[in-house]
């Protein structure tokens, strides 16, 4: 059941989480957002601890449409120690269980924000399902809850924001509803960490590429990846001058459960790398490791009103002082990575 093609990363982790198995064996774990980028990380790595080191860690998966999963990720969805829940993150049925922890990465799905999906949707969906999670948490007396919030709550910068950047995203436009959004939750999530007795934790996640990483939505890394495995060009839409950092998912996966298990009780970090880089120096990168010849610029249309932010890197100092994390995987071994792992992956006949 332990995937192949991320053997590697998994034997990271483990050797990064190995002082917090005493923590994590025999416990019940409740995550949202179970089946998305994030979520499938941690899938693979909770079978891997178990089938590894026998920690009989229970996962309880809540997934607004279980068989569409279990078409494309049947060994995921299928393992023996995951159950998942059908529902809506906003009115799902409570269930009760004795939970070590909650981890909160439910959001609208980022194929629907491609798509165009309405943003008063977007916003309940964020708020309304943050607050039906802290009630379950509430409810079954769950002690540890982590939030999955976004950079996007700091607005927009132009030099890496630390945790105390009090600018903010505009809330009379609409196309800020992702920040805007976001922040609401994490008031929600400090309200029942401070009034409920419920020991949370809040990550602010930024950028982020490697496995898994969906490849034909809005995510310029995943579309030059996407270019590349075809053989190029790589096409960069715009100046290509925006700034981004990207941080690799077996990383992330030790960042968010070192802030769940050490992380100052209801604080907030910043999850990514703090490595610059312009979108053109991406596409630069996979050019050269994917051996493809052409990267071409197209113009990029200017739509009225929009919140793209031409510089999104985290300040990670706190996390780093605090918890001793720091970006472990160079963005080049990244990117040879997730190239490598794609390529595997259409091989072996996977979506």
């Amino acid at each position: 059941m332990i995937n192949p093609f991320l053997q590697e990363d998994l034997e990271f982790i483990a050797k990064k989480l190995f002082p917090f198995f005493n923590f994590f064996k025999n416990q019940k774990i409740f995550i949202t957002g179970g089946t998305g980028f994030f979520g499938k990380w941690f899938l693979e790595t909770f079978i891997y601890l178990n089938e590894v080191f026998q920690l009989n860690i229970e996962i309880f998966v809540l997934t607004r449409n279980y068989y569409k999963f279990k078409e494309k990720f049947e060994r995921l969805a299928t393992y023996k120690k995951f159950t998942f829940i059908e529902g809506d993150v906003k009115n799902f049925e409570f269930f009760k269980g004795k939970f070590l922890a909650v981890i909160h990465m439910a959001a609208t799905s980022a194929e629907e924000t491609f798509k165009g999906e309405d943003e008063l949707a977007k916003f309940e969906t964020v708020v309304d399902g943050t607050r039906r999670v802290l009630e379950f948490t509430r409810i079954n007396q769950v002690p540890y809850f982590l939030f999955t919030s976004s950079g996007a709550v700091y607005g927009k910068h132009n030099h890496p924001v630390r945790e105390d950047y009090l600018i903010a995203p505009p809330c009379n436009s609409i196309k800020s509803v992702w920040g805007t959004a976001k922040r609401t939750a994490e008031f929600l999530v400090s309200y029942y960490g401070e009034k409920k007795n419920i020991e949370t934790r809040i990550a602010r996640c930024f950028s982020f590429l490697g496995p898994y990483l969906p490849l034909n939505i809005h995510y310029a890394a995943g579309n030059f990846l996407k270019d590349a495995l075809k053989g190029g060009p790589i096409v960069v839409k715009g100046t290509g001058n925006d700034v981004r950092s990207y941080l690799y998912p077996a990383d992330l996966i030790v960042w968010l459960i070192t802030i769940l298990i050490k992380g100052e009780k209801n604080s907030v970090y910043n999850v990514g790398s703090d490595q610059k880089v312009t979108i053109k120096e991406l596409a630069e990168l996979i050019k050269k490791k994917a051996k493809v010849k052409e990267i071409k610029l197209e113009k990029r249309k200017i739509i009225k009103g929009a919140t793209a932010l031409s510089f999104y890197v985290p300040s990670i100092e706190k996390a780093k002082k605090e918890l001793g994390l720091k970006v472990f995987t160079p963005l080049e071994k990244a990117i040879e990575k997730t190239l490598q792992f794609y390529k595997q992956f259409y091989k072996n006949g996977r979506d």
